[in-house]
């Protein structure tokens, strides 16, 4: 892999962190989450350069955070459970819908050759982008564009998972996945239930399993006009 473990001299962790960190992975492992290469991922990812400075003090509580353009940090047990479930290689090629503050990317940096992620808010793709850069992620590549329509010209990905909630799986992602492929999706109305699915493709079908229920952020079609 050409993803990079960032050092703490980037921005330092307090002693604290570094006990909150430790506390976060003992957790994770607690619900369950049993990939060590997974784990190992969320341990090198520094959670606390992916959140709003105003929330500092919670980047390694299992919780979910609000950043900007009204989008939200997934929680740590909800990145691990997903990637989990992506059951990625290192020669994987992943496609992410919904970069957000480019957390779950730098997490899926760890784990696949090349990550390419999409994010409707040029803010939001722009800090990101800026994130992986200080990581020194090179194998991490952004893109601002409409995620349902997913990332045609580097198709097909072995992986895709989108962090944002649909009502059924966008037919371009489907098309999109190779044979043998996996999706991961949160999928529910905006307001009601929602479910992380998970498509494996064969050939011309889709096998389909309905597991966790979540509540995220609404996927919303084409670019954002404003930030």
């Amino acid at each position: 892999m050409s993803g990079t473990t960032q050092d703490d001299s980037v921005d330092p962790l307090s002693e604290d962190d570094r006990i909150r960190r430790i506390q976060l992975i003992m957790a994770l492992r607690a619900r369950g989450i049993r990939s060590t290469k997974v784990l190992a991922a969320i341990e090198k990812t520094p959670r606390h350069l992916f959140v709003n400075p105003a929330f500092r003090a919670q980047a390694y509580a299992d919780q979910s955070l609000p950043i900007e353009c009204g989008q939200t940090v997934s929680q740590p047990y909800v990145v691990a459970y997903m990637s989990e479930l992506l059951e990625i290689g290192d020669r994987h090629k992943v496609l992410e819908v919904g970069t957000g503050s480019g957390y779950q990317a730098a997490v899926l940096s760890h784990l696949a050759r090349r990550v390419y992620t999409i994010e409707r808010y040029r803010t939001l793709a722009k800090e990101a982008e800026a994130r992986f850069e200080e990581l020194r992620l090179t194998n991490v590549t952004a893109m601002v564009g409409d995620g349902i329509k997913g990332w045609k010209a580097q198709a097909p990905f072995d992986r895709i998972i989108v962090t944002a909630a649909a009502k059924d799986v966008p037919p371009a992602l489907l098309a999109q996945l190779c044979d043998g492929g996996i999706l991961v999706m949160p999928v529910g109305s905006a307001s009601g239930v929602q479910h992380i699915v998970k498509v494996v493709r064969a050939g011309d079908k889709y096998e389909r399993e309905t597991l966790l229920p979540v509540r995220f952020v609404p996927l919303v079609p084409g670019k954002a006009q404003q930030l």
